[in-house]
């Protein structure tokens, strides 16, 4: 179910969710299932603050509309550094659209450390295929929140403007709050090498 701001509500795709959403919107729109379908086409700036850079395009996965990868993980650790490099700014959870947060103590850039792990979270493992590469979005201002280029500036001067880690899902499932993450061993990849 989808519920808009106003409080009108839509389910599934559909002429009447087309036409809710593309009057919320002010431009036609429609919502369509991922399943079956090509990878959606989206666009980011080549220079994340700076919105009359050249817009490139490129291609989502196949079968969803995501970034890169089914799941995005952030953990505490790396918005209290990111926070401590700017601390001006808002860190907020809203500009970085984490799927799942992981609370852990200290500092630095945890997630880096998950790659080519697993990572299970209850009866959920997911596996971190790579630190997740920003774009001007993290910038962007939305209700309760100003725009803040230097949000990003920030990423970029101190950790090559990655924040957080897309992964894959191994085992799907239910996430609850409060469940116990635990970071495997490193998987083996073709080869019998490791990453």
């Amino acid at each position: 179910m989808i519920t808009l701001p106003n409080g009108c509500t839509a389910v599934g795709p559909g002429q009447g969710t087309d036409g809710l959403l593309s009057r919320w919107l002010g431009s036609p729109v429609s919502l369509v299932a991922s399943a079956g379908n090509a990878g959606g086409r989206a666009e980011y700036f080549a220079h994340a603050t700076d919105d009359n850079s050249q817009a490139i395009e490129w291609t989502m996965p196949a079968g969803r509309y995501a970034d890169s990868a089914a799941v995005l993980v952030l953990s505490t650790a790396s918005l209290r550094t990111a926070a401590e490099l700017h601390s001006d700014g808002v860190w907020d959870l809203r500009r970085f659209r984490p799927n799942v947060l992981i609370d852990v103590e200290g500092k630095g850039w945890l997630e880096d450390e998950w790659v080519g792990r697993t990572l299970s979270i209850g009866a959920v493992v997911l596996v971190p295929l790579q630190p997740c590469i920003r774009c001007t979005m993290v910038t962007r201002a939305q209700p309760g929140l100003e725009a803040d280029v230097d949000v990003f500036r920030t990423l970029a001067r101190h950790h090559r403007g990655l924040f957080g880690v897309w992964c894959d899902v191994l085992t799907g499932g239910t996430l609850s709050v409060g469940e116990e993450a635990i970071v495997g061993a490193r998987r083996p990849v073709e080869g019998g090498a490791h990453r």
